[in-house]
């Protein structure tokens, strides 16, 4: 005679049975660390909410997120408010990526839509947060190109542009090797500024340039946090209050970084700015 054992899968993945979360709980796992992701990677509150908002409409579910600063609290019902799950997850810190956050938000779409179901979708998650970087040699090459332009849109000469050139590209390929080795990225800030603005002072030291003040100025601009700056005003207009002042002050942080870096060059080239 032949026994059998029932076991209980404690796994809030998805149900391979049907296209819908089988209980809150497993919806509200899947959307909190969706939402996770999508804040890391550098999407905007408004963003996570309507994409949230759409895939949970979508399973007949009530979601309420509040979304902080470094974490995604989340409570889903089902539609008849009987039973609930919540959860606490703190942001996935995958890096600033317009890959990964359209990529996401395509995914909601794609759920809202009919077009994937709930085991698909987490297939798909899986996918889209394992998705490589961009090549970063390309990278490096187009900041260098793109911060030699701001060299020229602010009057610099040829020699200026050269020179910007190569600040950036050194102090570019630097914060890409610190980033990788796991560095502070406020230290990282603060030495790419410093060995760019170093280089750069080049045409002021040795008279390389007739605009070396536009180059030495220039040479740091691809360290502006611009995102994180844009990000915290459409918070702040969206009511974010909170995750609009975080933002906003890592933002002044990296900008207080990249300042002192540029500075401390300055110092050591003993250049007086007038």
């Amino acid at each position: 005679m032949t026994s059998m054992m029932k076991t209980t899968n404690n796994n809030p993945g998805p149900d391979t049975k049907c296209d819908m979360p089988a209980t809150p709980k497993a919806a509200c796992m899947f959307l909190s660390d969706y939402a996770a992701w999508l804040l890391g990677c550098g999407a905007t509150c408004i963003r996570i909410e309507k994409n949230v908002q759409r895939m949970a409409e979508k399973w007949n579910m009530i979601q309420e997120m509040t979304i902080l600063p470094s974490h995604i609290h989340m409570t889903v019902w089902d539609k008849n408010r009987q039973h609930s799950y919540s959860t606490n997850t703190r942001l996935h810190a995958a890096g600033i990526s317009f890959r990964i956050n359209s990529l996401l938000s395509k995914l909601s779409w794609e759920i809202a839509d009919g077009k994937k179901g709930f085991e698909e979708a987490y297939r798909s998650l899986d996918e889209i947060i394992r998705t490589p970087p961009a090549r970063p040699w390309t990278v490096w090459a187009l900041v260098s190109l793109a911060n030699m332009s701001f060299c020229r849109l602010f009057g610099g000469d040829f020699a200026a542009m050269l020179i910007v050139l190569a600040g950036t590209a050194a102090g570019y390929r630097l914060k890409q090797n610190m980033l990788e080795d796991g560095r502070d990225i406020r230290l990282t800030f603060f030495c790419c500024a410093f060995f760019s603005a170093v280089i750069s002072a080049a045409g002021l030291v040795f008279d390389l340039s007739d605009t070396p003040e536009t180059a030495l100025s220039t040479s740091v601009l691809y360290l502006i946090p611009g995102i994180p700056y844009i990000n915290s005003v459409s918070d702040l207009l969206d009511g974010h209050y909170i995750c609009s002042f975080s933002r906003f002050m890592n933002a002044m942080v990296l900008t207080t970084c990249l300042s002192a870096g540029l500075c401390s060059a300055l110092l050591l080239m003993n250049i007086k700015w007038l």
